[in-house]
């Protein structure tokens, strides 16, 4: 559906508390709108909203979208919620984030950051060093950067970064000048039942790349590799950048942990007019995967044709973004950490992160399985992934937008299938969070990974332990 944005004065979106939306929410309002919203609970990001001034309504009712010239759901919003058969109902325009991001966008530079993993810091990495280049970007990011404190901003520059998301198909509305491709595995089966059917999507994502544009993917992951090959193969201009993989345009190496708890890395070009950096950037944020979210940046940055020695020097000085390895804080000798992983091979990676910057230290793994169909399609993964844990508790599936199935599939099955001598399952966040307070000991690293709502236990331990200290004092 097309939809001149310019008619919408006032603009309504259901589910506004998510990641997406609450972006949209804000970078809309930023340009001028009337933007309003509704969400069945009032999450962080929601009520930062209402604190900027956009009403945030709690629940779903057919008033909230009185008023509005457009409305926009989010993906978890079904056909028929009230408010979608209201504004229906009412002859407003009800679009989902594929139709209204594609339009959104249409005009600027796009620069669309799609994968598996790893999209959300480097769609944050890169409108952090547009901006301190002086290009001032318009972002959406799926969290909150450190750097730029906000997931969103209407920037007066020519370029657009955002965060495409595979979910839904929420890419597939974007035609972006660069696609930036991380890395290609199967996740989300509620939509992609098969690997094939999500390496499909990804396809289907760069087919929309500008005729003169240009992909961006890691030569090291094979998914992303084999969507190099096809784009090559079909004549588009493709550009491969990794580590470990030999001839690539794109490489980083001399790979050193350093003082700041990340890599000091050096990073070379041999496409014509490239670059050889020594260093090219001392990141602070931990991981060979970051690496090469950075080396991505990199990328984008020279094909942008803008100077790629500063845009080291301002990945050098970004700090990270909300949930993604996010330090909470250090009390009584415990450092607490908050992560998004949800995906086995985020898993390994961000524990392979805190094994290089807290060496010697035991660390304990608490993980919240997100989705009853991914934790099932992908169990024999995540049975593997936690070698670089000392300590690993399970809690309860976090169901999102399931029911629970039939058969009673749960974390009790995943800690059966585990291959680790000490995992335990704990059902709940504060049962959970009472065992860690009974076994945390002085030099721990406690690693909360989750999707859902998980994350409470890093409040939670950090609290208690914040009171023992004092006791103990």
């Amino acid at each position: 559906m097309f939809f001149d944005l310019d008619q919408a004065v006032a603009i309504h979106l259901i589910g506004i508390g998510g990641a997406g939306l609450s972006a949209i929410a804000r970078l809309l309002l930023e340009s001028g709108y009337r933007v309003s919203g509704s969400d069945r609970a009032l999450s962080p990001l929601a009520h930062s909203l209402l604190l900027a001034g956009i009403p945030v309504t709690i629940g779903h009712h057919a008033d909230n979208v009185r008023g509005a010239g457009l409305v926009v759901r989010s993906s978890a919003i079904p056909d028929d919620n009230v408010e979608v058969l209201a504004a229906r109902a009412a002859g407003i325009p009800v679009l989902k984030r594929d139709e209204f991001l594609g339009q959104l966008t249409a005009q600027r530079q796009t620069v669309a950051i799609a994968g598996a993993h790893g999209k959300t810091t480097t769609t944050a990495m890169t409108a952090w060093v547009l901006r301190e280049l002086g290009q001032d970007p318009s972002y959406l990011i799926g969290g909150v950067s450190a750097n730029l404190g906000t997931n969103a901003h209407a920037g007066q520059g020519e370029a657009f970064v955002i965060e495409a998301d595979e979910y839904d198909r929420m890419f597939h509305g974007l035609k972006p000048q660069v696609a930036v491709v991380t890395n290609i595995e199967h996740d989300h089966p509620d939509c992609y039942p098969t690997a094939e059917e999500f390496y499909q999507a990804f396809k289907t994502f760069t087919l929309g790349i500008q005729p003169q544009g240009v992909l961006v993917a890691c030569g090291d992951d094979a998914g992303s590799a084999r969507l190099l090959d096809e784009a090559r193969t079909r004549g588009q201009r493709a550009v491969a950048y990794g580590i470990k993989t030999a001839g690539l345009d794109y490489w980083a190496k001399n790979l050193e942990a350093n003082s700041e708890g990340g890599y000091t890395f050096d990073a070379r070009c041999d496409l014509p007019g490239g670059f050889d950096l020594h260093p090219a950037a001392r990141l602070q944020v931990p991981g060979e995967h970051n690496v090469l979210n950075a080396l991505a940046v990199l990328a984008v940055t020279h094909q942008l044709d803008l100077p790629v020695d500063k845009a080291g020097s301002a990945l050098s000085e970004y700090r990270g973004t909300g949930r993604r390895f996010e330090v909470r804080g250090e009390a009584d000798g415990v450092v607490v950490i908050d992560d998004y992983a949800h995906h086995p091979t985020k898993i390994r990676a961000t524990l392979a992160a805190a094994r290089v910057r807290y060496p010697g230290r035991r660390i304990w793994a608490v993980w919240q399985p997100h989705t009853y169909s991914r934790t099932r399609t992908l169990l024999a993964d995540f049975a593997t992934a936690f070698e670089n844990a000392d300590e690993v508790v399970v809690l309860d599936i976090y169901p999102a937008r399931e029911a629970a199935p039939a058969d009673h599939f749960s974390s009790r099955h995943v800690v059966a299938a585990l291959q680790h001598k000490r995992a335990h399952f704990i059902p709940d966040l504060l049962r959970t969070t009472s065992f860690l307070l009974s076994r945390l000991s002085r030099g721990d690293i406690l690693l909360v990974m989750s999707a859902g709502d998980a994350d409470q236990i890093c409040e939670y331990v950090l609290s208690a332990l914040k009171e023992r200290s004092v006791s103990h004092a």
